[in-house]
């Protein structure tokens, strides 16, 4: 029998999702994917495929689950199986450098970035930047870890020098403009299907770890996402490109409001998570709308294996 499977490796994360799909009533199967095997010779069983994986996988001590995902991943499409956010998103997730290229190619300004790998390299990188304070950031993070506003070039190297600073996982550090915003707060912009569903406001008070899920929930209670009545901006018609154009058809993308009023992209997120507390004050639900969106498509597929 056909199902939805959703490959992931953090229960906390998809158990809303799995609460909407059993309210339907729609079968589906959980692939934890933090370990496993693939066996090239075996096909794949018949379903749609939603794809969750995480760059912060490692903060839960998942440190291959996104290799092992692309392993997948591609196991399954070399079978023309039905995949939601294919191997190019999961590349993309991990890769910031290639999120910013792929931004930029679909008309979407983002951060003066600079790449990095190594100690020196790193502080050439912010000189060449040339502009205090400035984001220093792993290009494969996730959740925000890592994520550190640096004010001078001492502290820069006292960071890099520091044995307990952890390392990017592939050794890129990115050096980042630190883009002044007209207030404390960045959005969100959430796509289901390709297609926009809202945005939220996000207040940044409490620093860069922005995750929208519950389980990511500070301590402090204080309510930091709002969603945008009405929200409307000629950005969105340009990441529905970026989106169509990457194998992405859910998402988060991040920006934030400049001083002068430009929109400044810094982060898309593939394995999104809402905020219940937000969505029920808006009468709107995210994991709601995707599981309608993974009970369309198994739809199709059972429909196409009967024919």
């Amino acid at each position: 029998m056909a199902k939805i499977h959703i490959l992931h490796e953090n229960d906390a994360w998809t158990a809303p999702l799995f609460e909407a799909l059993e309210a339907r009533g729609l079968p589906f199967e959980a692939w934890h994917l933090a370990e496993g095997r693939v066996d090239a010779k075996v096909p794949p069983p018949t379903g749609v495929f939603y794809n969750r994986m995480s760059a912060s996988s490692h903060t839960r001590d998942h440190r291959y689950a996104p290799e092992l995902t692309r392993h997948v991943l591609r196991w399954l499409e070399a079978h023309g199986r039905r995949v939601i956010n294919d191997s190019r998103a999961t590349a993309l997730e991990i890769d910031k450098l290639a999120q910013y290229a792929g931004l930029e190619a679909a008309g979407v300004t983002t951060p003066h970035t600079i790449g990095a790998v190594g100690r020196d390299q790193v502080v050439e990188a912010a000189r060449a930047l040339g502009d205090w304070p400035l984001i220093l950031k792993p290009n494969r993070g996730g959740a925000g870890a890592g994520v550190q506003l640096v004010e001078s070039e001492a502290q820069l190297t006292a960071i890099l020098d520091d044995p307990a600073t952890a390392w990017p996982l592939d050794g890129t550090w990115l050096v980042q403009q630190y883009v002044r915003a007209e207030e404390p707060c960045i959005t969100r912009c959430e796509f289901i299907g390709g297609e926009f569903l809202y945005a939220v406001r996000v207040d940044t008070s409490d620093g860069f770890e922005l995750c929208p899920a519950d389980a990511c929930a500070l301590p402090s209670g204080r309510e930091k996402f709002e969603i945008l009545d009405g929200f409307s901006d000629p950005i969105l018609k340009r990441y529905r490109s970026f989106l169509a154009a990457n194998g992405i058809e859910v998402a988060g993308i991040e920006f934030v409001r400049a001083s002068d009023g430009t929109a400044v992209t810094y982060d898309v997120n593939t394995n999104t998570n809402y905020n219940s507390q937000a969505e029920a004050r808006a009468g709107i639900s995210g994991m709601n709308r995707l599981a309608d969106l993974l009970g369309r498509e198994l739809k199709d597929v059972q429909r196409d294996s009967a024919a």
